[in-house]
């Protein structure tokens, strides 16, 4: 971490020495960590910075205490795409040294279908693409080829993409031993959907979690999470457990590396669904009272 914030102080600074209050390697900084943190807007960066003001003099001065959003988006607004493009570079060298290896980025996996390419003679064409949810943007793209289907498009799109260190989402049909090998052998760890077409498998963890003992004892081991959210005009109530018992699961050796496994329980007024999914880690992940697939989990199709 050291090498890259002495990196950014090489980055010009275009603007009036006399006006400057706030360091351009400060407010990088705080771009930087606070789009990890999840900030969408400059109105939420600049709120991360004065809630973690603190830890943030851990890297940087904040002489003259936090910029205002509209500072920060000045400032950034002068960055030469360029030196984005090499601060972005280093980042990722930094990810994928032994530094890195506390912080997993979450790469979405889904199928498209284009709906505006379709003409009489052709079908639309299905894309599947590689989303990174912290670095909003696409990594890749596969297309998938006529009489085939996404399982044979993701092991290839995969092997296109940088995805060492990363958490790789798929949805249920992306539920594959062979697509877990593939992940597994590129040094990644994953979250599937389980669904009806790995019925024994969905019928084992779905048996496990009607078990009103099991969920007592997650609860108490703090691999519990509650939250309520208003969308749509109505609100939305999400339950979500996670548990690392899976020595009574009877095809775990199928699964090879498999850790946990969870439930996610979605209600709208008098809807109820449910969602489970497959959870392996090379390494128990660092907060297990944090679900990994938080951000992503239903975004996806459940």
């Amino acid at each position: 971490m050291e090498k890259l914030l002495q990196w950014m102080e090489c980055i010009e600074d275009v603007r009036q020495e006399k006006k400057v209050r706030h360091k351009f390697k400060d407010i990088l900084v705080i771009v930087m960590f606070a789009t990890l943190a999840d900030a969408d807007d400059w109105v939420e960066i600049a709120e991360f910075a004065e809630v973690y003001e603190d830890y943030l003099k851990k890297y940087i001065s904040l002489e003259n205490g936090v910029p205002s959003h509209d500072t920060i988006q000045r400032v950034m607004g002068m960055v030469s795409p360029e030196a984005l493009q090499q601060l972005y570079i280093k980042w990722q060298v930094l990810l994928d040294s032994g530094e890195g290896e506390a912080l997993k980025k979450i790469v979405c996996i889904d199928g498209k279908t284009m709906r505006g390419n379709k003409n009489k003679d052709e079908k639309p064409l299905h894309i599947v693409s590689a989303w990174s949810k912290e670095d909003g943007f696409c990594m890749g793209q596969r297309a998938v080829m006529e009489k085939s289907n996404e399982i044979t498009a993701i092991p290839l799109l995969l092997e296109t993409i940088q995805i060492k260190g990363n958490i790789i989402t798929i949805d249920a049909i992306g539920t594959q031993t062979a697509i877990a090998e593939k992940i597994k052998s590129r040094r990644a760890d994953y979250v599937f959907a389980v669904k009806g077409n790995q019925k024994t498998l969905y019928n084992d963890i779905k048996d496990y979690f009607s078990e009103k003992e099991s969920l007592i004892k997650i609860k108490e081991k703090g691999c519990y999470k509650k939250s309520i959210e208003k969308a749509h005009g109505q609100l939305e109530m999400r339950e979500y457990y996670q548990t690392g018992d899976i020595k009574w699961l009877c095809q775990r050796k199928d699964w090879k590396g498999i850790k946990r496994h969870n439930n996610g329980t979605q209600s709208t007024g008098k809807r109820r669904r449910k969602a489970y999914r497959v959870q392996i880690f090379h390494k128990q992940p660092a907060r297990r009272d944090k679900p990994c697939q938080q951000g992503n989990a239903w975004a996806l199709e459940c």
